[in-house]
């Protein structure tokens, strides 16, 4: 085993994967060494993932995920393997060795992402750096008549681009190279033609309508901008946040043969940043606010693309600051945009966060519910994006969050309330936020009133599918009693009309599996197997007896005696013990060496379950519990054999003998153990 590998073994041990899990799924004490809790991978109501805290590995029994700590953090925070070992390191304080990649790809993609980290906090305090400037007074002016003072403005790290668009380059050059820095979302460039490449003596000549033009090119303006008779102005809309159609985004489409890329330049021109960060807290992208008012500007709010770094639709604003304090008080503020969220805090609100003016998303629905199922929304009703508001409030019913929806005052957004009011009123506020359908109802009677059957049908026809979307039949059913009663509606109707509209409901059940079928032998053996594997990682529980080799291996006892007398041959757990007996001591984690989720999920539920410890004395009687299985199992074989019709007497009579050398095995231990090790 390599250092590298000593290493990560090392660190899986100190590692916990309880604690660490429970940083993303709230587990409960589910008996013995396990952990239990909602899985994060798949929608669920009843929790079927479950961690074992002394095998230290983790098992849906309903999406059939399953791994080591390593693998959840892959998984969860869609990182690669050496990001997930250097992010446990860093959670525990460990300093990192140099890490060993699997694969040329693996180490080139790791270092892509460590170095566009780089990048963006390098460019963070680039921005941070010219906000201080003289060139940033209008930055520093700006904020601070939104109310944020230099604490504030220093803990979110906000920061001003200047204009130009060859500072950053020119500041970043010095430690990346350009291609990174196309990568990084930070810069726009353009595609220009470029004079036709040298023809071989064997090539066809081209027709006019594949003839390149030289480029157009110009001296920089004085902006800093490269000028060509063709350069592309900065774009609104979804190619100004980073659509990946878009040409600025890197790898969105191959370069056309005989072109070139013209210089690059910075996509951030004189705009206030404020940097988006991941959960670790490390800057993944950013968002420019824009302090020019003429119409070259641009969009107001300008995003960055996406990259190997960033996702819009998995990151939360403000998360990192926030995800302490949503935990401790049990619940979270969503607000739309980043000023108002940085107010909220900034007033002592510091479970606040904010879907930074894009469309919520499921996975960012399921990223908040790891800290808490309770949320209140406090988001403009009476905006343009009203039904953008409701489609997000209607995601999180589907994740099933406890929601309250705040509204305040006619135009009023959170920062501009709390700069006009003050901290205490918003706390009054929040404390009087109604229940979402409570909200809903409110709506509903404000918009088509409730008198008339023609509003009532208005009024229920916008209601049904808010309703829809409620998963527990028991809460619709509460919902259309209380819509039935505020509306003046038979419930009965409401009832029958609501069950029209939402159809059937699949109820997702985990499948009966081998788990009842097999014995308490195979149950043993099958953790012997399983221990090869596990003993690397420091998760198996062995023991010697007196007078036994110190080092006593129960998988290599149990692996001798299954592949030498075949015993488990014909039961429920066959197909399990062949696999773990082919992987070899080197595979790694057991669970992925199960060739089916049914064996999968076999597994999980063994190594969940450890009544006692395994001794040469258990191995050794489950190894002798099989020998019996597999001898009454050829005792039943005569048996039938025997009540066959159309036998000789010689064959009845080998039978007959063979039953008798059966039984009298069966009632002496010490003739069995012979009598499977010769057969």
């Amino acid at each position: 085993m390599t250092s590298a590998d000593n290493f990560k073994e090392t660190l899986k041990q100190q590692a916990d994967i309880v604690r660490i899990v429970g940083e993303y799924v709230k587990l409960k004490k589910a008996g013995g060494p396990n952990f239990s809790g909602l899985c994060p991978f798949h929608k669920e109501k009843t929790p079927s993932f479950t961690v074992q805290a002394t095998q230290q590995f983790y098992y849906c029994f309903g999406c059939h995920e399953s791994g080591d700590v390593f693998k959840f953090l892959q998984k969860i925070e869609n990182i690669t393997f050496p990001e997930a070992v250097r992010l446990i390191a860093q959670k525990l304080g460990v300093p990192m060795p140099k890490v060993a990649f699997s694969s040329p790809a693996e180490a080139r993609d790791a270092h892509v992402r460590m170095a566009l980290l780089d990048v963006h906090e390098r460019a963070t305090a680039f921005f941070q750096q010219c906000l201080r400037r003289p060139e940033g007074a209008h930055a520093r002016e700006y904020l601070k008549g939104r109310g944020l003072d230099n604490e504030t403005i220093a803990r979110f790290r906000i920061g001003y681009a200047p204009d130009s668009g060859f500072l950053l380059r020119d500041a970043l050059r010095r430690e990346f190279d350009e291609e990174l820095l196309r990568e990084s979302g930070l810069f726009s460039w353009k595609e220009t033609a470029a004079a036709p490449e040298p023809r071989a003596a064997n090539d066809q000549p081209q027709g006019p309508d594949q003839q390149t033009a030289e480029p157009q090119t110009e001296a920089p303006n004085a902006n800093g901008e490269p000028q060509t008779a063709n350069r592309e102005q900065p774009t609104s809309g979804d190619q100004a946040h980073g659509d990946p159609s878009s040409p600025e985004v890197p790898g969105s489409k191959p370069e056309p043969r005989g072109s070139q890329l013209a210089a690059i330049y910075a996509k951030f021109r004189n705009r206030v940043m404020f940097p988006i960060a991941n959960e670790q807290g490390k800057v993944i992208a950013f968002t420019g606010r824009t302090l020019s008012s003429d119409e070259k500007a641009g969009p107001k709010y300008l995003n960055s693309p996406e990259t190997k770094i960033y996702s819009k639709s998995r990151v939360l604003f403000n998360l990192d600051h926030a995800k302490e304090a949503i935990r401790k008080l049990e619940y979270g503020i969503l607000v739309e945009g980043q000023m108002d969220c940085i107010s909220v805090f900034a007033a002592g609100f510091n479970n606040v966060i904010a879907s930074s003016g894009t469309a919520f998303t499921e996975l960012q629905a399921r990223l908040l519910g790891r800290f808490s199922k309770n949320i209140v929304v406090n988001f403009d009703p009476d905006t343009a994006g009203a039904r953008a508001t409701e489609r997000t409030l209607g995601l999180l019913v589907e994740e099933e969050f406890n929601i309250r929806v705040l509204t305040l005052e006619t135009g009023f957004d959170p920062d501009l309330f709390i700069r006009r009011k003050g901290k205490d009123a918003y706390a009054a506020a929040l404390k009087s936020s109604q229940k979402y359908f409570d909200y809903l109802i409110d709506r509903a009677r404000t918009q088509f009133g409730a008198r008339t059957a023609e509003s009532k049908v208005k009024a229920v026809n916008y209601l049904l599918p808010h309703v829809q979307r409620v998963p527990s039949r028991i809460a619709r059913d509460e919902l259309a009693m209380e819509i039935s009663q505020k509306l003046g509606i038979d419930s009965a109707v409401l009832r029958q009309e609501l069950k029209h509209v939402a159809g059937s409901r699949a109820a997702s059940a985990v499948k009966a599996s081998a788990e009842s079928q097999i014995t308490g032998a195979e149950r043993v053996l099958i953790r012997a197997l399983a221990s090869a594997r596990q003993m690397q990682s420091g998760g198996g529980r062995t023991s010697a007896r007196e007078g036994a080799e110190e080092d006593f291996d129960p998988a290599r006892q149990a692996q001798y005696a299954l592949e030498s007398e075949r015993l488990h041959e014909g039961l429920a757990s066959e197909s399990l013990i062949d696999s773990l007996l082919a992987g070899g001591p080197e595979s790694g984690d057991p669970l992925e060496l199960a060739r089916s989720d049914e064996d999968r999920r076999l597994l999980a539920s063994v190594l969940m379950q450890q009544e006692e410890e395994l001794t040469p004395e258990t191995v050794e009687g489950a190894v002798r519990g099989l020998r019996r299985i597999s001898l009454r199992r050829r005792l039943d074989d005569v048996q039938r054999r025997l009540l066959a019709h159309g036998l000789s007497m010689d064959e009845k009579q080998q039978l007959l003998l063979e039953r008798m050398h059966l039984k009298r095995v069966l009632m002496d231990p010490a003739m069995a153990e012979a009598a499977g090790r010769a057969s």
